[in-house]
């Protein structure tokens, strides 16, 4: 009989490459991590694994097992939740992952509403940005992620369902009485003297920056990076530098200006789950509460690719 444990261990192996990463995550050692994986091989009669020098890598049979193993603990976990809750009741508990700035635009008005209408349903918020909630829902670490499919380091397969929420503008992001707030829309061209706040290196906004400067004929001089958006406003209040970021992440209390840009970009916001897991109550309540958000200006309706659009020219 498969252990469920041992292929979590499996998949998790698919999707991080390295004993270490799995023990890191699953809070083992890797040499428990490695005797597990060799009790599997004896319980299924398959080799799993096999070695290329110090590393290990998975077979076919062993990749055929952490892809079908993922779809086992899903259906486990589907299975437990129905059997607590034969009235169809969401109850459990859910992970989900949400890039920094939808977590109290979106994330925690959904845990608010769900608290009341779902009490027994345990929702888990995690901080992931694009580049991290990918591989962390493949992994099972996450049961939903909200995230932007313009992130062009993901591929989304048929194993992932994608659910679209809306489009969400970027913005460039101006201190108080700054020269260029006294225009409509902003070219990026007339910052290329600026000084910049940026997101963490090879985050999707520090990458999306870089691009669109780059585009515009000049490199970002960076004066700071910080992973939380407020302290990077904060440094943008002070009138220490300019930053590009999204709308959603701009809200009322921050003493900002914004502008668009002349030429302008939006990123499409996405619901993803892996595929069959909304079968589940859960995850399907907590996917209602996210599509059934109250109104934001940030977040338009209509879907756009990530990028340039016609627009009048550069000012």
């Amino acid at each position: 009989m498969l252990h469920s444990g041992r292929l979590r261990l499996l998949s998790l192996l698919e999707t991080l490459g390295t004993v270490r990463a799995v023990a890191e995550t699953a809070h083992l050692s890797a040499s428990t991590v490695s005797q597990q994986l060799a009790v599997l091989e004896t319980e299924t009669r398959c080799r799993l694994l096999e070695r290329t020098g110090r590393r290990v890598r998975l077979t076919p049979a062993g990749l055929l097992l952490a892809r079908r193993g993922r779809e086992i603990l899903d259906q486990m976990a589907e299975a437990e939740a129905e059997l607590h809750a034969l009235n169809d009741e969401p109850i459990g508990l859910v992970r989900l992952g949400v890039f920094q700035s939808a977590i109290y635009t979106l994330a925690v008005p959904a845990a608010t509403r769900l608290a009341t209408t779902h009490p027994r349903l345990h929702l888990e918020l995690i901080e992931l940005e694009p580049h991290e909630s990918g591989p962390a829902l493949r992994s099972g670490e996450a049961d939903i992620i909200v995230t932007t499919t313009d992130y062009t380091g993901l591929s989304w397969g048929a194993d992932l369902e994608l659910i679209p929420l809306g489009s969400d503008q970027i913005v460039l992001v101006l201190p108080p009485g700054h020269p260029l707030a006294c225009r409509t829309t902003v070219s990026l061209a007339a910052c290329k003297d600026e000084i910049w706040a940026c997101d963490r290196p090879q985050s999707y906004m520090a990458e999306l920056t870089v691009r669109l400067c780059r585009e515009s004929g000049f490199e970002p001089r960076v004066a700071c990076r910080f992973g939380n958006y407020l302290m990077l406003l904060r440094h943008v209040e002070a009138g220490r530098s300019i930053a590009l970021l999204p709308a959603l992440a701009v809200t009322p209390e921050h003493a900002v200006v914004t502008r668009g840009l002349s030429t302008p970009v939006h990123r499409n916001v996405t619901i993803v789950v892996r595929r069959g897991t909304t079968q589940r109550a859960a995850v399907n309540a907590v996917v209602a509460a996210l599509r059934d958000h109250p109104e934001l200006p940030a977040l338009s309706t209509s879907h756009h690719r990530l990028g340039r659009e016609p627009t009048e020219p550069p000012r």
